[in-house]
């Protein structure tokens, strides 16, 4: 099982001790991309400390898709125990930690969010919800004001580091230089991978201009 993360000093004070750094003389400093690979191995510490730097991050990018604050701190701790669940399946070669850990949280939270819609609706046969929709100015590099489902599959057919950067972009509402700083990444190369994708999105959607 793995050591459940608290999101914050009340939570903590609720449900358990407080997540506690790598031991030492002092910090030690690691990567995301070190830290997953040691929880992989089962490492706890290493999963406090990883806790530790990304629970903020990753707490504001929750908070972003489901407003409000206590659901939020809900989520927070089930994107860790999928972290410590699923460390083993994050390959360094196919995009960076922080993207990694960011799709997780990302999807979870759209999850809960769908979830939530589909209860307050499910008595209203007009209803209709667009999870995940953009309105699309296709001269700014937009997406197409889709259904759920044909962004997704859309979605598919781009590499993982150009989906990590537009999640970020357009799904969590985060501009370019946000982006750049959550995956650890120059704002041009950033721009970059979110124009790309777009381009392919675009076609894949029937978007013309």
């Amino acid at each position: 099982m793995p050591p459940e993360p608290i999101p914050a000093e009340s939570a903590r004070e609720r449900h358990g001790p407080e997540l506690r750094p790598l031991r030492g003389d002092g910090p030690v400093p690691a990567a995301p991309a070190e830290l997953l690979h040691r929880v992989a191995l089962g490492d706890e510490e290493a999963f406090s400390r990883l806790y530790d730097d990304s629970a903020p991050m990753l707490f504001g990018l929750i908070r972003r898709v489901v407003r409000d604050v206590a659901i939020s701190e809900e989520v927070l701790q089930e994107v860790f125990v999928e972290i410590w669940r699923q460390a083993t399946r994050f390959d360094a070669h196919r995009g960076s930690a922080r993207g990694w850990l960011c799709t997780i949280a990302h999807r979870r939270a759209v999850d809960t969010v769908r979830s939530s819609e589909a209860a307050r609706r499910r008595d209203d046969a007009d209803g209709r919800w667009r999870l995940e929709e953009q309105v699309v100015d296709v001269q700014e590099e937009g997406i197409m004001r889709v259904e759920s489902q044909r962004v997704e599959t859309a979605m598919r057919a781009l590499t993982t580091l150009q989906a990590e950067a537009i999640r970020l972009a357009y799904f969590g509402g985060y501009s370019h230089r946000e982006v750049a700083a959550l995956l650890d990444i120059p704002v041009g190369t950033a721009k970059t991978r979110i124009r790309d994708g777009m381009i392919v999105l675009r076609d894949r959607l029937g978007v013309t201009s």
